[in-house]
C-alpha cells in the first residue's frame, strides 16, 4: 500500500517516519509523496585517462571525483551528458515497515534532468540524506539551484516490518550519510569486503 498525504502526515506526526527539515509541509507534502530539496554539495566525475573503473578498487574513485559546494544563492549548471552526485537538504529516517522510492519531479524530467540512475530505493531502517544521481539527457545545460524541489519520495508499507532492516547490524555502507557519497561497492562481499 502506498501512503497518501493523510498517511504521510500521520506517520510524520507520530515520529516513526522523519523527513527533516521539512521547510514547507503545505508545499512539500504532495497527494502521495514528499518533495525533497537539492543540497549544495556535488561530486563531479572528471574526465580521466584510466582504462576503466574497477568496482573492487575504491582508491580509483578518489582519482576522478571532485567535490563542489555551491553558494546558497548560487547555481550548479548540469551540462548535457553530465553525471554528478548531489544530495538532498532533508535527512530521512525510514521505519522498519516502510520502503521509500526516490523519484524525479516531472517538471525537471521535462527539462531532461533525471535524479537517479538505479538507486531509487531507501530500505526500511535507512537514516541519512539521500544521494541523487543527477544526469542531463537533453541538449541544453540546465541550472540547478540549492533549495529547489528536485525529487520526491513515495512510501510503500510492507506486509510486515523488515526482520533485518538497513543499518549497522547488516554492515550497511551508507547509513547516516551526510552529503553525496561516492560508490563503496568495493566493500561488497563479491569484491572481498564484508557486505
Amino acid at each position: 500500500m502506498i501512503l497518501s498525504d493523510t498517511d504521510i502526515r500521520a506517520r510524520l506526526a507520530e515520529g516513526d517516519l522523519a523527513v527533516e527539515p521539512l521547510a514547507d509541509p503545505e508545499l512539500q507534502i504532495q497527494p502521495a509523496s514528499v518533495d525533497l530539496r537539492l543540497g549544495r554539495e556535488f561530486l563531479e566525475f572528471e574526465r580521466t585517462n584510466i582504462p576503466c573503473i574497477h568496482p573492487n578498487s575504491e582508491q580509483e574513485v578518489d582519482e576522478y571525483v571532485s567535490e563542489t559546494v555551491v553558494d546558497a544563492d548560487g547555481q550548479f549548471v548540469l551540462h548535457p551528458g553530465d553525471f554528478v552526485l548531489g544530495t538532498t537538504v532533508e535527512r530521512v529516517e525510514i521505519p522498519d515497515d516502510l520502503i521509500a522510492h526516490v523519484e524525479g519531479r516531472s517538471s525537471l524530467g521535462r527539462l531532461a534532468v533525471v535524479v537517479h540512475a538505479t538507486a531509487g530505493l531507501c530500505d526500511p531502517g535507512y537514516r541519512g540524506q539521500i544521494t541523487l544521481e543527477l544526469s542531463n539527457l537533453g541538449s541544453a545545460p540546465v541550472a540547478l539551484e540549492p533549495g529547489m524541489r528536485v525529487s520526491q519520495l513515495t512510501f510503500t508499507e510492507l506486509t510486515s516490518p523488515a526482520a533485518e532492516p538497513y543499518g549497522s547490524g547488516r554492515g550497511s555502507k551508507y547509513q547516516d550519510q551526510s552529503g553525496p557519497q561516492a560508490s563503496r561497492i568495493g566493500g561488497d562481499r563479491e569484491f572481498g569486503g564484508d557486505q
